[in-house]
C-alpha cells in the first residue's frame, strides 16, 4: 500500500522554502460522532457558516475513512497505524477499566515535540488512564484540558457516577453554567495567545466531544431549528451549530495572532453519527458502530491559507485515519517510519493528485468478529 512519491518531496521544499525554516502550524481538529449529512456542504439546511466556509475555502475531503467507534480512531491519529496493530480494534475503552494504547508506539505529538513542535491536547482524550504513563502529557502533550473517558455531560462532565475533567494532571472545575464546546475554544484561545506564532511552531489538537450524546446544548441553539419538529434532532443540530460557533471562535483567534499564514487546519470526525442519537449519515447506510460507510465514511476537509496548491473543491481520492501520522509528520520535517500503516497524502490533500493507497482496513476483531477490508476489484 505505500510507494515513494517524490511530488510530496518536491511539495514540501516549496513549502519549507515558502516559509523559511519554520515547518507549518497544525490545528487538528476531531468532531465526535459527527454525521455526514450535518455539515452545511452535505446538507444546506444545516447552520455551520464556520465549518462550511473553511471546507469550502479549503479542500472537502469525502473519502476521508475513519474507525467505527472512537477509541480505535484516536489510536490511528495517534499512531499512524490499525488498530489491529495497537490492540485497540476492539471498541472503545469503557469506565474503570485498564485498557490503554500502548507505550510501544511513538505518538504523533511526541514526534512533533522532537522537531521542535510547542504540543497540546484540548478534551477529550479516551486512550487509557490507568497509569499516569498512558495520560496525555506523558504521550507528548505539553498540557491537556479536557477529560479522560467520553459519553460525559457536557455541563456535570460525569460518568458512571464519577467525575471526568483535568487540567494537566489535576480534576479541574470549570464553571457549570459553561458548555464543553465554549470551554474547549475558550481553552484553544488561551493556548493560541500564549503562544508566539514566530517563534515555535504549534501542534493543537482539539478533540470536541460535540455531538456526542448526551444531547444538551445551550437554548439559544436549539432555537435555530425551529422547523424540526422532532425535539432530539433538534437538539442534535443545535449541537452542530454550537460546535461551529466554537470553531469559528478558535479561526478567529488564530487570525488575531497571525497564525494563518502558516497553518494547516484539519477537520475530521472519529466516526459516523450515531442513528440512534438523532444524526444522519444520508445518504450512506449504517451509521456509528458499524462498518458500513455511515460508520466509517467521515465528515472531513483540510483548509490553509497560502499551505494549499489547489483549494474550492470536493476531493474525492482514498484517505484514511492513520494516513494523518505520517502526512503531518512529513509536513513538519519529519521522517516516518516505513512501518507505519499510514502513508503521506500531502500531494494528494494539497494539490488534488491521485492517492498514495487504493485499499485499507476497515478493521480486524476475532472476538467480535466484526472483521473487513477494501481492495480494488
Amino acid at each position: 500500500m505505500k510507494f515513494c512519491c517524490h511530488t510530496g518531496v518536491i511539495l514540501c521544499v516549496l513549502i519549507s522554502k515558502c516559509f523559511g525554516e519554520q515547518p507549518p502550524h497544525i490545528i487538528f481538529i476531531v468532531a465526535d460522532d459527527l454525521g455526514w449529512n450535518d455539515v452545511s456542504w452535505h446538507n444546506p439546511t444545516m447552520v455551520t457558516p464556520n465549518l462550511g466556509g473553511l471546507a469550502k475555502n479549503g479542500v472537502i475531503l469525502n473519502s476521508a475513512y475513519v474507525q467505527y467507534v472512537c477509541t480505535p480512531t484516536r489510536s490511528c491519529l495517534m499512531t499512524g497505524r490499525y488498530p489491529f496493530h495497537t490492540g485497540m480494534q476492539n471498541g472503545i475503552i469503557r469506565p474503570l477499566k485498564p485498557d490503554f494504547l500502548p507505550t510501544d508506539f511513538k505518538t504523533l505529538p511526541e514526534e512533533l515535540k522532537n522537531l521542535g513542535y510547542s504540543t497540546h491536547i484540548v478534551g477529550k482524550w479516551h486512550l487509557g488512564y490507568c497509569n499516569w504513563k498512558y495520560t496525555p502529557t506523558y504521550r507528548g502533550f505539553d498540557s491537556f484540558y479536557g477529560f479522560y473517558g467520553g459519553s460525559e455531560g457536557y455541563y456535570e462532565h460525569m460518568r458512571a457516577k464519577r467525575y471526568d475533567f483535568r487540567f494537566n494532571k489535576e480534576v479541574f472545575h470549570p464553571p457549570k453554567t459553561k458548555y464543553s464546546a465554549e470551554l474547549f475554544a475558550n481553552r484553544a484561545i488561551d493556548i493560541i495567545n500564549s503562544e508566539d506564532p514566530k517563534s515555535k511552531p504549534l501542534y493543537l489538537y482539539i478533540a470536541f466531544q460535540s455531538v456526542h450524546d448526551p444531547l444538551q446544548v445551550p437554548k439559544q441553539y436549539e432555537n435555530i431549528y425551529q422547523n424540526i419538529s422532532s425535539s432530539t434532532r433538534k437538539t442534535y443540530c443545535g449541537m452542530v451549530s454550537a460546535l461551529d460557533d466554537a470553531v469559528g471562535n478558535i479561526t478567529d483567534a488564530l487570525r488575531d495572532r497571525g497564525y494563518m499564514n502558516n497553518t494547516l487546519i484539519v477537520f475530521t470526525t472519529d466516526n459516523g453519527g450515531c442513528l440512534r442519537k438523532a444524526a444522519s449519515n444520508y445518504p450512506l447506510r449504517g451509521g456509528k458502530s458499524t462498518l458500513w460507510e455511515g460508520g466509517t465514511k467521515g465528515v472531513a476537509f483540510a483548509y490553509s491559507k497560502n499551505l494549499l496548491k489547489k483549494r474550492g473543491y470536493e476531493n474525492t481520492e482514498m484517505i484514511h485515519a492513520v494516513d494523518w501520522f505520517p502526512t503531518i509528520l512529513s509536513l513538519a520535517g519529519g521522517t516516518p517510519d516505513p512501518s507505519l500503516d499510514g502513508v503521506n497524502q500531502w500531494p494528494t490533500i494539497s494539490a488534488g493528485f491521485r492517492s498514495a493507497r487504493n485499499e485499507f482496513v476497515y478493521n480486524i476483531d476475532e472476538v467480535t468478529d466484526r472483521s473487513a477490508i477494501r481492495r480494488p476489484l
